[in-house]
C-alpha cells in the first residue's frame, strides 16, 4: 500500500514498472474520469516513450456502453416522447453509426442524468444474450473480448466489485490470468465495495419492472394475458408498500435492527411485503405462460425472480453481521405518461418524485475482500501482487483507516509526502469568532465570507460543504449577492449535469462553485482558475446515520472510543481529500479556507492539522485579507500566479 501525496507522480510510478515487467497487468480506479485518462492519455504515452508493443484495452461496465437492440426498441417507447428526448435520441442514433467502441463517453453533451440512459444501455436483467438479434454487433462483448487479448486492461473499481457479486462482467475470466492489480484511489474500495455486496429493494425497481412487462407484453403477446390489470396490481401494492413507510424526508435514512423499519408496525410491514410477493408471483406465472414466444420474457422472469428473493430477505430480521437502513430519494429523469392503470399501449408507469430505497449492508469489505485475494490465488498458477495507492489512505503511519476497512492489515505500507513546496504556495485560514456549524447562522456567515473573498479574487473559489442542505443554503445566498451586479457567475452542484460544471468552473472566468458529495475528491483545476477552497464545517460522519452507528457500536464492542477512533479518522481522511482540491501542480498558489472553530480550539483538531499538508497559517482576517489581494493582483498582471517565499505576515 502506498500513501503518495500530489505531485509525486504515482500514476507513472505504478505504470512504467507494469509496462516493463512483461506481465499481465490489470488497473483499477474509482472514476471512470481517471480510468480514461489512463487509457487515453498516460498508456499511449508512456509506450510511446518506452517504444514498447504492450495491448491495452478499457473495460466498463454495461451502462457505459450503447446496446443496439435496446436503441432499435427506443423508438417505440412512449417514454421518451417528449420533444427533448427525441433530439437526443436522434443524436445517440447518428452517433451509433460511426462509432466503433460504444462508449457513450463519446458524447460529451450527452447529460449522464437523461432517462434516455437506461433506454439505450442494458442491464444484467434486460441483456438477451446469445438469443439477441444484434448480438454480432455487441459493443459490451466486443469490448469483453477486447480485454481477453491484452496485456494492460484498465478497469473501475464498480465492475471489480459488481464482477465479486455477480460474475457476469468479463472478470470472472480475466483476473486468473492477471500477474500483477493495481487499486489506484484505493480510499474508495470499502465505499463501492459496500454497495455490492449489500442489498437494496427500491420502489424505482418495482416500477420499473411493472413499465418493463407492460411494453413487453403489448409488443409480444398481446391479448394472451392481462398485462395491463398484472402491471397495475403491482404498481398498486408499490404505492401501498410505500404509504406504509410513513414519512421520510428526502435524504434521510431510517434503520431498523428486528423486524420492521423503526417506527413502522411489524403487522403493517409484513402484509406489506405478503401483498409484493403475491403480485409478483403473479407476474411470475404469466411470464413462465408466455415464456416460449420472445427470450425478452425470460429476462423478465429472471428479474421478478430476484425481486422476489429481495422481498423475502427484507420480510426476515437483519443477520447481525450486516446493517439495514431505507432512505429516500429524488427520482431522476424525464418524463412519463400516466400510471399503467391508465396508460395506453406502449405507455409505462409513472415515476414517484419521491424513491424508497431498502438497504442492507456489511460493514465493510474486510472478509469478503480477504475471499476474493485468497479464491484468486487459488484460480491462478502463479504468485499475484495486489497494489493499493491514493494521495490520501490513513492518519497514522500504518493507515489504519484503510488497512482495516480492506482487511489488509499484513500489507507492506509506504507513504510518500508530496513534492509541493506547501509553505510557500498555499496558506490555512480559520476564521476567528465564527458560529459553531451546530449554530443557525452558521451557512450565512460561511456565505458572507465566500461572497466577499470571491469577489476579491475575481471568483477561483470552491466551497465545499458536509450536507446538501447547506450547499443548498449557501448556492442560495450567493447567487442572490451577484444577481444584482453581475459581476461572478455562481455555479451550485445539480443545476447542470458534473462534467459540464467541472468544465465551465475550469475556464476560470469569474466563477464560484458550490458542491457537496462528490467534488470532494477526483475534482482536479491546475493552474489559476481555482485559488481559493472554503470548506464549511469539518467532515465527520452524520451520527445518526445507521450504517455509521453500526460501525460505532462495533468500535465500543473492540473497547474503542467511537468518537476517537472512528468519527475523528473519518473526518481527518475526508479532509485531506477536501484540501486536496487546492494544490495540483508546483506553479500552483491559493488559500484553504475551514470554517469551523474546532479545528483550532478541540484537541482532536490538532490531530486534524497534522495529517494536513504544512500549509503556512494565517492568523487574523488582516493576514487572510493581504493573502487575496496579492493573489488577485498576481492573477491579474501576469495571467497566473508567481511562486515566492512568503515573508511573516506578508501573504504570499
Amino acid at each position: 500500500m502506498v500513501e503518495a501525496g500530489t505531485g509525486v507522480g504515482k500514476t507513472f510510478a505504478y505504470l512504467v514498472p507494469a509496462l516493463l515487467s512483461g506481465e499481465r497487468v490489470l488497473l483499477s480506479t474509482a472514476t471512470k474520469t481517471l480510468q480514461e485518462q489512463l487509457y487515453s492519455r498516460d498508456l499511449p504515452g508512456l509506450l510511446r516513450v518506452l517504444g514498447s508493443p504492450v495491448r491495452i484495452a478499457m473495460l466498463k461496465g454495461r451502462a457505459s456502453y450503447l446496446c443496439a437492440h435496446r436503441l432499435g426498441l427506443a423508438r417505440q417507447d412512449a417514454q421518451l416522447s417528449a420533444p427533448a428526448l427525441q433530439r437526443v435520441l436522434a443524436q445517440v442514433e447518428h452517433w451509433s453509426q460511426a462509432t466503433r467502441t460504444g462508449d457513450l463517453a463519446e458524447l460529451p453533451d450527452l447529460d449522464e442524468r437523461s432517462a434516455l440512459l437506461s433506454a439505450v444501455t442494458s442491464t444484467r436483467e434486460n441483456c438477451l444474450g446469445a438469443q439477441c438479434p444484434k448480438l454480432q454487433n455487441c459493443h459490451v462483448n466486443q469490448a469483453r473480448r477486447a480485454a481477453l487479448a491484452a496485456d494492460v486492461v484498465v478497469i473501475n473499481h464498480h465492475l471489480f466489485f459488481a464482477d465479486m457479486t455477480v460474475r457476469e462482467s468479463g472478470m470472472a475470466e480475466l483476473l486468473p490470468s492477471v500477474r500483477v492489480v493495481v487499486f489506484d484511489e484505493a480510499h474508495r474500495l470499502n465505499d463501492v465495495g459496500i454497495q455490492f455486496l449489500g442489498m437494496t429493494l427500491s420502489t424505482g425497481q418495482l416500477l420499473a419492472l411493472c413499465r418493463d412487462a407492460l411494453t413487453a407484453g403489448l409488443r409480444l403477446a398481446r391479448g394472451l394475458v392481462d398485462w395491463q390489470g398484472l402491471a397495475g396490481e403491482l404498481e398498486r401494492v408499490t404505492r401501498d408498500f410505500q404509504r406504509a413507510l410513513g414519512e421520510t424526508p428526502v435524504g434521510g435514512a431510517r434503520g431498523w435492527d428486528k423486524e420492521a423499519p423503526h417506527s413502522v408496525l411489524p403487522e403493517v410491514w409484513h402484509a406489506a411485503m405478503t401483498q409484493l410477493g403475491y403480485a409478483l408471483r403473479a407476474l411470475q406465472q404469466a411470464m413462465d405462460s408466455v415464456s416460449e414466444i420472445a427470450p425478452d420474457f425470460g429476462r423478465l422472469h429472471e428479474r421478478v425472480a430476484e425481486l422476489l428473493t429481495r422481498v423475502g430477505r427484507f420480510a426476515v430480521a437483519c443477520p447481525s453481521d450486516a446493517v439495514r437502513w431505507l432512505d429516500v430519494e429524488n427520482s431522476v429523469g424525464g418524463g412519463s405518461a400516466g400510471s399503467v392503470t391508465d396508460a395506453g399501449a406502449g405507455s409505462g408507469v409513472s415515476r414517484p418524485h419521491r424513491r424508497v430505497r431498502l438497504v442492507e449492508s456489511p460493514l465493510d469489505i474486510a472478509e469478503a475482500f480477504k475471499a476474493q485475494r485468497m479464491q484468486s490465488a487459488a484460480a491462478s498458477e502463479h504468485e499475484r501482487s495486489w497494489i493499493f495507492t491514493s494521495a490520501t489512505l490513513g492518519h497514522d503511519d500504518r493507515l489504519t483507516w484503510f488497512t482495516q476497512s480492506c482487511g489488509l492489515t499484513d500489507a507492506q505500507v509506504l507513504r510518500v509526502d508530496s513534492p509541493f513546496d506547501y509553505r510557500a504556495q498555499a496558506a490555512l485560514y480559520v476564521p476567528a469568532g465564527f458560529p459553531l456549524p451546530a449554530e443557525p447562522a452558521h451557512s450565512a456567515h460561511v456565505s458572507a465570507l465566500a461572497a466577499q473573498s470571491a469577489e476579491q479574487l475575481g471568483g477561483r473559489t470552491l466551497v465545499l460543504t458536509t450536507t446538501l442542505k447547506a450547499m443548498r443554503a449557501i448556492g442560495m445566498s450567493l447567487a442572490s449577492y451577484f444577481e444584482l451586479s453581475g459581476k461572478l457567475e455562481v455555479l451550485v452542484q445539480g443545476q447542470w449535469p458534473k462534467r459540464q460544471l467541472m468544465a465551465r468552473f475550469r475556464e476560470g472566468k469569474g466563477c464560484i462553485l458550490v458542491a457537496s458529495a462528490s467534488f470532494w475528491e477526483g475534482f482536479d483545476v491546475p493552474g489559476d482558475a481555482l485559488q481559493l477552497v472554503i470548506i464549511d464545517k469539518l467532515p465527520f460522519p452524520p451520527p445518526y446515520h445507521p450504517l455509521v452507528e453500526a460501525r460505532s457500536n462495533r468500535v465500543v464492542a473492540r473497547g474503542q472510543n467511537p468518537f476517537s477512533d472512528y468519527f475523528v479518522p473519518e473526518a481527518t481522511v475526508a479532509l485531506k481529500q477536501g484540501a486536496g482540491r487546492l494544490i495540483r501542480q508546483e506553479t500552483d498558489q491559493g488559500v484553504l479556507v475551514v470554517c469551523d472553530p474546532r479545528l483550532s480550539t478541540k484537541g482532536y483538531g490538532k490531530r486534524m492539522l497534522a495529517a494536513l499538508p504544512p500549509l503556512r497559517r494565517l492568523g487574523s482576517e488582516q493576514e487572510f485579507v493581504t493573502a487575496l489581494a496579492l493573489l488577485a493582483t498576481r492573477t491579474s498582471t501576469t495571467g497566473c500566479p508567481q511562486i515566492s517565499h512568503p515573508g511573516p505576515g506578508t501573504g504570499f
